[in-house]
C-alpha cells in the first residue's frame, strides 16, 4: 500500500511538473519589478497552459479594436472542463426560471451546478499588474493540491480573463520597456491606451460601442450567467493600499437589496483575509459608490450577479515606488476616509509607508481572488439559488412599475432606432415586434387606451433583467447628498444616463394593454436585429453593430486635432466619425505648429486649454510627445480661420478660443462654487432654433448630456448668434444638478464669424462616450461648409 501511495504521489508530482510555469515562458517570474509580459507572451503562457493541463481550456472570445484575440481561460476541475457545456447550461436555466419546469428540476440543477466566476484584470492597462498576475493565478490553480484549490476546482469555474483591454496591455508593455532607463520609464503612454476609448472603455457596459465590451457582454450575458464578476484595478500611489466592499453610499434603487449585501460579504470576506495575511492599508466603505450603471463591475448588478471591484495603490507600472508619510498625509480626503492614515472601523491596520511595488501588489490582488474563489466555493448552493431567486422575482410586476415599454413605429432616425434595438438585444433583454395594432394605456393614472400601430416594438418589463430594463428606460433622480462642508457629495461617475433621452429614440412606458391574452400570439419575438433592420426597411447588417451611412451631404476635408495627451473624447469623436464612415485626418501637435492646417473644417474635442497648448512635461517625455501646439499652434489655427476655415470646439476646448479669438461670451459657470452649481453628468433640455443650419434634424426641444460642462453668455448678439440654449426652466431630465438657475435660458450651442471662417461652439459634448445619438445631428451639421 505505501508503494502504491508513493507511486501516485510520484505520478502526481510529474503531472504537475509538466505544467509550465509562467518563467519557464516568459524568462522572468511576473510581477517581479522591471519586467513586464505583453499581450502576445500572456496569450502564449496561456495557450502553453492549456496544451499542458486538464484543469485549464482556453477559448477565444473575439477580436479586439486592433484585431487581437481576446481570450478567457476556464478554470475548474478537470472532470468540470470535460463537461463545461452541460455547466453552462445549468447557469442559463438558473439565469432564465422560467425555463425550469418544477421544483425537483430546480433541486437537481441546484444540486449539479457550479458557481460560475469571472475574474477581468487590466482594463485600464497602465493598471498593468493584474494582468501580470493573472498567470500566477492561473498555475496556482492549475497546479496546487490544498484542500481549499481542491473545493474551489470542484464546486466553482473560473473564467479569468486575463485583459479585457489586450491592445492597451500591448501598447503599455512596448512603452515601458521602450522607456526604461530613461526618464520617462514608468510613464503612461503618450496616447490613448484603448484605440477609442482610453480609461473610458470602463464606462461601456450598457452602450456597447466597443468590440471587447461586445464580446465580454455576449460571454456573460447569452452565454455564461456568471453569479460574480470581479474587475481587478489599481488607482493612484497615494491613497490607501487596497479599496474593496462594501462600497459608499447611495446604492441604485434597482439593485436588489440582496445584491447590495452580497457584495459587502464578498469584500468584508477579502479584508479579513488580507489581514490574516498581514496586509495593511485595506480600506471599505469609501470612494466608490452603487449608483452608476455602466461599468464592469457595476452592469452586472443589473444582471442579478455580483459584481466585486477592487483598486490597489499603483507603482510606477512595474517599476516600484517609495511613499512617504508625508505623501500620504497631504492625499485629498476620500468620500468615507479622511486620510490614509487614519484609523477607523473601515480602515483598521494603517499603511504608513514604504517601498510600494508590483510584487505587493499582485500579492493583494492573489489574496483577494483566492478569497472571492473560496467563498464562492463553499457557499456554491446558497449563490446559486439566490441567483435563480433574483430572477425569478423579477417576474413578479412590483407596485409603481410599468407593464412594458414601447418603441413606436415610424420614428424618423431609423439606424438610431435599429442601433438601441440591438443594444437591449445583444444585453439578452427580450424584445417583441408588433404584428398587430394594440391598444395601450400610456398614462399612469389616466383609463384612456391609444391605438399603437404595427411595426411598433415592445419590451415586458417582467423578465429575468428586469431591473436592467427599468435602469435603461426610466429617468433616474440622484438623492440630494450635501457634505457637512455644504458642498455636493459626489458620485462615482455620473448620476444620469436614461438610454432612450440619451440617443433620442421615443420609448415609452405602458401601463396597461387591452386584451393581452388575446392577442399575445401576435406579439414576435425579435429573434435577429436583421428582423427589426427589415420592419425599418433598412438594409441587413452583415455583423453586429453595423456602421451607419455617413450622413455629411458635401466633401468638406475634416481635421481633428489629437494631441500627444491622450484625449478620450478625441477617441469618442473618432469613433462616431469612423462608424458613421465620415473621413477625417488626425492633427498632431507638431501639424499644428507648423500650420499644415490643409483642411476646411478643424474639430476640437474636449481638452483643456492647459494640455492643448503645453501638452506633456518635458521633464518626463521626449521632445516628440512634449511641449503642445504651443503660441505657433495658436496663431495657425487663427490664420486658418480668417482664410475661410471653420472651427468646431466641444466643451472643455472652447475656452481657449474664446479667450484666444477675443470672443464676445462667457462660460457663466467658470470659477462657481460647487456648493452654487453642480452636475455631474445627467441629461439636461435645450431649446432649439431648428431654422438654423447647425439645427437641421432636429426638434424644438432636446436632451443633451451635461458633465461639467459651460453656459454661455453672450456679449454681442451681432457677432454670435445662438443655436440651442439650456431651457428657461425645469431643465434636468435625468440625474442631478443643483443651482439650475445659473444654466436656464443661457447659450449651448453658438457660431461666430472671424474673418473669412467661422467658430462653432458647443458647450457640451454632442458626442459624449458615443451615446449621445441625440445630438450627433449637430456635429454633422457642424461638419458642413
Amino acid at each position: 500500500m505505501l508503494r502504491l501511495c508513493g507511486l501516485i504521489l510520484l505520478f502526481s508530482t510529474a503531472i504537475v511538473a509538466q505544467v509550465p510555469t509562467p518563467k519557464s515562458v516568459l524568462g522572468f517570474h511576473p510581477t517581479d519589478e522591471r519586467t513586464i509580459a505583453d499581450w502576445e507572451q500572456i496569450r502564449d503562457y496561456f495557450t502553453k497552459l492549456d496544451r499542458a493541463s486538464d484543469k485549464v481550456a482556453v477559448r477565444e472570445i473575439g477580436k479586439t479594436t486592433l484585431d487581437k484575440p481576446m481570450i478567457v481561460a476556464f478554470i475548474s476541475s478537470a472532470d468540470n472542463i470535460k463537461n463545461l457545456d452541460r455547466y453552462r447550461q445549468i447557469s442559463a436555466k438558473l439565469a432564465d426560471p422560467r425555463t425550469i419546469k418544477d421544483q425537483s428540476e430546480l433541486d437537481k440543477l441546484l444540486k449539479d451546478g457550479k458557481t460560475i466566476v469571472s475574474i477581468s484584470c487590466s482594463i485600464h492597462s497602465n493598471e498593468i499588474v493584474a494582468s501580470q498576475m493573472s498567470m500566477n493565478l492561473a498555475y496556482e490553480m492549475a497546479t496546487a493540491t490544498d484542500a481549499e484549490t481542491k473545493t474551489i476546482l470542484d464546486n466553482t469555474i473560473l473564467l479569468l480573463i486575463p485583459s479585457s483591454n489586450p491592445d492597451g496591455v500591448q501598447m503599455v508593455a512596448e512603452w515601458y520597456r521602450k522607456t526604461m532607463g530613461t526618464k520617462s520609464e514608468g510613464t503612461a503612454p503618450p496616447q490613448l491606451y484603448h484605440w477609442y476609448a482610453g480609461h473610458d472603455n470602463n464606462r461601456d457596459w450598457f452602450m456597447l460601442n466597443l468590440k471587447e465590451t461586445q464580446a465580454i457582454t455576449k460571454l456573460y450575458w447569452q452565454e455564461w450567467f456568471p453569479q460574480f464578476v470581479y474587475d481587478v484595478h489599481q488607482m493612484g500611489q497615494n491613497g490607501a493600499r487596497f479599496v474593496i466592499p462594501p462600497f459608499h453610499d447611495p446604492p441604485n434603487p434597482r439593485i436588489d437589496p440582496q445584491i447590495v449585501r452580497d457584495v459587502g460579504l464578498v469584500g468584508y470576506k477579502m479584508a479579513a483575509d488580507l489581514q490574516a495575511g498581514g496586509v495593511e492599508g485595506v480600506a471599505t466603505n469609501t470612494t466608490f459608490d452603487m449608483w452608476w450603471h455602466g461599468g464592469f463591475r457595476s452592469a452586472p448588478y443589473y444582471h442579478n450577479s455580483i459584481g466585486i471591484l477592487s483598486e490597489a495603490a499603483s507603482a510606477d507600472l512595474m517599476t516600484p515606488v517609495n511613499i512617504t508619510k508625508e505623501q500620504l498625509r497631504a492625499t485629498r480626503p476620500a468620500r468615507g476616509l479622511t486620510s490614509p492614515l487614519e484609523n477607523s472601523i473601515a480602515h483598521p491596520d494603517v499603511w504608513e509607508g514604504g517601498k510600494w511595488g508590483p510584487k505587493e501588489i499582485a500579492n493583494i490582488e492573489m489574496i483577494a481572488s483566492r478569497s472571492l474563489l473560496s467563498l464562492a466555493a463553499n457557499y456554491r448552493h446558497r449563490y446559486l439559488k439566490n441567483f435563480h431567486d433574483l430572477g425569478r422575482a423579477n417576474l413578479a410586476r412590483n407596485e409603481g412599475e410599468p407593464q412594458a415599454y414601447i418603441i413606436p413605429a415610424g420614428q424618423p432616425r431609423a439606424e438610431t432606432v435599429s442601433r438601441f434595438l440591438e443594444i437591449l438585444k445583444w444585453q439578452g433583454i427580450e424584445i417583441f415586434e408588433m404584428t398587430n395594432e394594440l391598444y395601450l394605456r400610456m398614462e399612469k393614472d389616466k383609463p384612456d387606451f391609444h391605438e399603437m400601430p404595427l411595426g411598433s416594438f415592445i419590451v415586458f418589463v417582467n423578465q429575468p433583467q428586469k431591473n436592467n430594463i427599468l435602469s435603461l428606460f426610466e429617468r433616474q433622480v440622484y438623492p440630494n447628498r450635501i457634505n457637512p462642508n455644504g458642498e455636493p457629495d459626489q458620485p462615482y461617475d455620473v448620476a444620469g444616463w436614461t438610454l432612450p433621452l440619451q440617443m433620442g429614440v421615443e420609448a415609452e412606458a405602458i401601463w396597461e394593454i387591452r386584451d393581452l391574452d388575446k392577442y399575445r400570439n401576435t406579439l414576435k419575438p425579435l429573434a435577429t436585429i436583421n428582423q427589426a433592420r427589415a420592419v425599418m426597411n433598412l438594409k441587413p447588417a452583415n455583423e453586429p453593430f453595423p456602421k451607419v451611412p455617413n450622413p455629411l451631404k458635401s466633401n468638406a476635408k475634416i481635421g481633428m486635432y489629437q494631441g500627444s495627451m491622450g484625449s478620450m473624447d478625441e477617441g469618442w469623436t473618432r469613433l462616431v466619425f469612423d462608424n458613421h464612415q465620415i473621413k477625417y485626418a488626425s492633427v498632431s501637435d507638431a501639424d499644428m505648429r507648423a500650420g499644415k492646417l490643409d483642411y476646411d473644417v478643424l474639430v476640437l474635442p474636449a481638452i483643456a486649454e492647459n494640455a492643448i497648448v503645453r501638452g506633456l512635461s518635458a521633464d518626463r517625455y521626449p521632445a516628440e510627445f512634449s511641449g503642445g501646439i504651443g503660441t505657433d499652434g495658436i496663431a495657425n489655427l487663427k490664420r486658418f480661420v480668417e482664410n475661410g476655415g471653420q472651427l468646431v470646439c466641444f466643451d472643455d476646448s472652447c475656452e481657449l478660443v474664446i479667450k484666444e479669438f477675443g470672443l464676445p461670451l462667457k462660460n457663466v459657470l467658470s470659477g462657481v462654487r460647487r456648493q452654487d452649481f453642480y452636475n455631474p453628468g445627467s441629461i439636461v433640455k435645450l431649446n432649439v432654433d431648428t431654422r438654423h443650419r447647425l439645427a437641421k434634424g432636429t426638434l424644438e426641444e432636446m436632451p443633451v448630456y451635461f458633465i461639467t460642462s459651460s453656459a454661455f453668455e453672450v456679449g454681442d448678439t451681432a457677432k454670435v448668434t445662438t443655436i440651442a440654449r439650456y431651457a428657461d426652466r425645469d431643465a434636468l431630465m435625468s440625474g442631478w444638478m443643483l443651482g439650475e438657475k445659473l444654466i436656464n435660458g443661457k447659450a449651448a450651442l453658438v457660431e461666430a464669424g472671424h474673418g473669412k471662417g467661422k467658430i462653432v461652439l458647443f458647450a457640451f459634448r454632442p458626442q459624449h462616450r458615443g451615446q449621445t445619438w441625440a445630438t450627433f445631428p449637430f456635429m454633422f451639421n457642424a461638419l458642413e461648409k
